[in-house]
């Protein structure tokens, strides 16, 4: 939901992106306790996971935004380990799903088995239902596994022998792929990483930070040992808050605008879809939440852009055989749209 409260007169209504509106509502810093709780979760994160606060960060705002994250990157450099302590500082219910070229659909989402003391089938949930999840090396699983995540992914519920079932709320899935290697994998159709809210990278660890880890050796804090910060309804509040920071009307204009550049781009056979532009939306309300605001300014836009549109788009043959990715395709559109700026408003 994007919420549009009444605006001061101060603020100027654009029609065009090229106005220069105010974004600040009056009322612009949330509650001191709720981030108090947040900032602690990203500390105990940023403990296990040394010099990464920009991704932690990145990953918080995805999750409270209600979106699901890929993660890819190369093998060893705390994928799953990320995941593992974000679930622990969260709280709620963690499983892991190991995908491998033999898992089944029913494993992924459950399904009717034999109860030889009761003398009749009885649904065995499967590792879907719980609060975190973990697809670890997604794309190691043919489409018809990686199908069974689609309806819980987008409807946050499973189907299985003609019933629906809910999952639990909040339902969060964060999947690992490694880049590298075609041998044995699957790509992700392009309906699954639609509903992925964000694609990530963690990157190489700097020189200080790797030899910080070597010198921690046995004594490294593990996931396992973090402690939960909140409970899981505290963290539904967090993220109806997350989603109830306001937008102005300019920056709504502003991501519309760029969405409708992909899809209009000579360089890109697909465009990103309306959900992107949600989804967009979306992640700058949480990326403002996390910085403290109760308002969203064009620089959350800009850094939230690339994790979000980019895994969307489908470069042409034509333009890939010259080197373009979807990423440099992206930067060059957002480099041309004109960006909305703020007349005297507070940004922080």
């Amino acid at each position: 939901m994007i919420s549009k409260p009444s605006m001061p007169k101060s603020l100027t209504h654009q029609g065009d992106i090229g106005a220069e509106p105010q974004f600040a509502p009056e009322a612009d810093l949330w509650p001191e306790a709720a981030q108090q709780s947040l900032q602690l979760m990203l500390a105990r994160v940023n403990s296990v996971l040394l010099g990464k606060e920009q991704v932690v960060s990145r990953v918080f705002g995805a999750l409270l935004a209600g979106g699901h994250v890929l993660l890819e990157d190369v093998p060893g450099v705390g994928k799953t380990l990320l995941v593992r302590a974000i679930a622990r500082v969260i709280g709620g219910e963690f499983r892991r799903i190991q995908f491998t070229s033999d898992l089944q659909p029913a494993d992924v989402v459950g399904g009717m088995v034999w109860d030889g003391k009761r003398g009749e089938l009885v649904f065995r949930q499967g590792p879907l239902m719980a609060n975190v999840v973990l697809a670890d090396e997604i794309n190691r699983t043919p489409p018809r596994t990686q199908s069974a995540l689609l309806e819980a992914m987008e409807e946050r519920s499973v189907s299985a022998d003609g019933e629906t079932r809910p999952l639990p709320q909040p339902f969060m899935l964060l999947a690992t792929q490694n880049p590298l290697r075609d041998d044995g994998t699957y790509p992700l159709p392009e309906a699954q990483l639609d509903r992925f809210m964000m694609r990530l990278s963690i990157g190489y660890p700097s020189p200080e930070d790797e030899i910080g880890m070597l010198a921690s050796g046995r004594q490294r804090l593990l996931p396992e040992l973090l402690r939960p910060v909140i409970v899981p309804e505290e963290w539904m509040r967090m993220q109806k808050d997350a989603q109830s920071v306001h937008v102005h009307p300019a920056l709504l204009a502003y991501a519309v605008h760029v969405v409708g550049a992909t899809r209009a781009s000579a360089e890109l056979q697909l465009g990103a879809s309306p959900r992107a532009t949600l989804d967009w939306v979306r992640a700058s309300q949480a990326e403002a939440y996390v910085a403290g605001r109760r308002y969203v300014v064009p620089d959350d836009m800009k850094a939230t852009a690339e994790p979000v549109l980019a895994h969307r788009l489908l470069v042409r043959d034509e333009a890939w055989v010259k080197g373009r990715t979807a990423v440099k395709v992206l930067a060059d559109i957002m480099a041309a749209a004109p960006v909305p700026a703020s007349e005297g408003g507070r940004r922080r």
